[in-house]
């Protein structure tokens, strides 16, 4: 059985369980479905045991992998500044309509997690008792002693200072380079097997997970998660249709239906597959064959996009910090928002490939606005649909900078060069 609808299939059944419980009203059952809470704990415990590392190897890897920036050229220069810009805008797009959206989900104090989740700690927020001066935060963000931030949980500091290595990394020898992405990205496979692993239990967790909340809140819970699933559907297509495709016709001289009609086959596909890297070679053809483009500029940008540029997953993980925020009543600070943004920013770059990736890296934005980790598998079960929906806005985001940067690079027509 496909691994997400295994996942659906245990959280459907966690859902009818503890809500047959709730409509019931029988101790004995409600008392059952409680009982199975550890379960999930041991789940969200398997989860969060790879966060820290995966997130540093895949952030590692990808930031070391750019190389001296100077070497990428002006081609390699828009590239970038198209995906970080777009990002930023997704991020915010996705927090302001998740926002807007909140009044439709069910009460917070009607959802009760702090009874469900008594243990649960705040991990790595470093900013839960008071409100932060934005000059304690910065300065927060600077580790003293990076294994020991990674020691206590504060993911945020660490993914910085990661960010900060794969820099410096870029900029040595190529040899020396190359040797120690390798050992990077060894060690992000290795851990990318283990998620897998952990994955195959994820039914069990899941199930043990939404059968207590739905014990004790009925249909809050239910009602919360549909609102969640839809404000994510909608924010992509504003995001789409307010950035990339405004983008294509002002920037890439490209009227948005033909450009949106040769998207189709690669969002088919993105869609089937989950992963912008499996949909290279069909964006390769559609840019070739349709919106003609360099073959030297199709090449470079969207491999790249396919590795660094993931606008959709960004735009997710903002919406779903201001979800957990608001099921969990953590009210955001300045301070804390703009961790949030940048550990989102920062993670967004090397989303894992691996299932519901953006779920199990989701950790450093959570940690950065104190919400409980526990969070994140509440949102396992339904993450088909929004997987499908952001990695093909993702895929159409890699064809909306490839045919910009075709435009504004200067680099000859396919054929002239290579």
């Amino acid at each position: 059985m496909n691994i997400h609808v295994a996942i659906l299939t245990g959280l459907a059944a966690g859902l009818l369980f503890g809500l047959g419980a709730s409509l019931s009203g029988i101790p004995a059952w409600i008392n059952a479905a409680t009982a199975i809470a550890p379960l999930g704990g041991a789940f969200m415990s398997l989860i969060k045991m790879v966060v820290l590392p995966l997130v540093a190897t895949t952030l590692f890897s990808g930031v070391a992998g750019l190389g001296n920036l100077k070497k990428l050229g002006k081609m390699g220069g828009l590239s970038l500044l198209f995906f970080w810009v777009t990002s930023f805008v997704a991020i915010a797009i996705g927090m302001v309509t998740m926002w807007l959206a909140l009044p439709l989900a069910s009460d917070p104090a009607s959802l009760r997690f702090e009874d469900l989740l008594p243990a649960v700690q705040v991990a790595g927020s470093g900013a839960t008792e008071g409100i932060q001066s934005p000059i304690t935060f910065l300065l927060g963000l600077i580790p003293e002693n990076p294994i020991g931030a990674a020691a206590e949980g504060a993911l945020l500091p660490v993914i910085i200072f990661v960010a900060l290595l794969g820099a410096a990394t870029a900029s040595l020898p190529e040899s020396d380079r190359t040797r120690l992405i390798s050992i990077s990205d060894s060690l992000a496979a290795a851990l990318i097997k283990l998620v897998h692993w952990i994955l195959l239990v994820a039914p069990v967790g899941v199930f043990a997970l939404a059968a207590p909340f739905t014990a004790r809140t009925g249909m809050a819970l239910i009602q919360s998660l549909a609102v969640f699933i839809l404000a994510v559907i909608v924010a992509l297509l504003i995001f789409a249709a307010v950035v990339y495709l405004p983008a294509v016709a002002l920037l890439g001289r490209v009227k948005p239906g033909f450009f949106l009609k040769a998207c189709v086959g690669p969002v088919a596909i993105a869609c089937s597959v989950l992963s912008s890297s499996a949909t290279l070679p069909a964006m390769l053809e559609v840019a070739d064959k349709e919106l003609k483009l360099s073959k030297l500029i199709s090449s470079f940008v969207l491999a790249l996009g396919a590795s660094i540029n993931r606008a959709g997953s960004a735009l997710f993980q903002g919406a779903a910090v201001i979800f957990l925020a608001y099921l969990y009543e953590v009210p955001i600070s300045a301070g804390a928002m703009g961790g949030i943004i940048l550990a989102t920013f920062l993670v967004s770059l090397t989303v894992a490939g691996v299932p519901s990736a953006s779920l199990v890296t989701l950790a450093p934005a959570l940690s950065a606005a104190g919400i409980p980790l526990d969070g994140i598998a509440l949102l396992f079960g339904i993450d088909r649909i929004p997987d499908m929906a952001r990695t093909a806005t993702n895929v159409t985001g890699h064809l909306a900078a490839a045919t910009i940067v075709d435009k504004w690079s200067g680099v000859p027509p396919a054929g002239e060069t290579a």
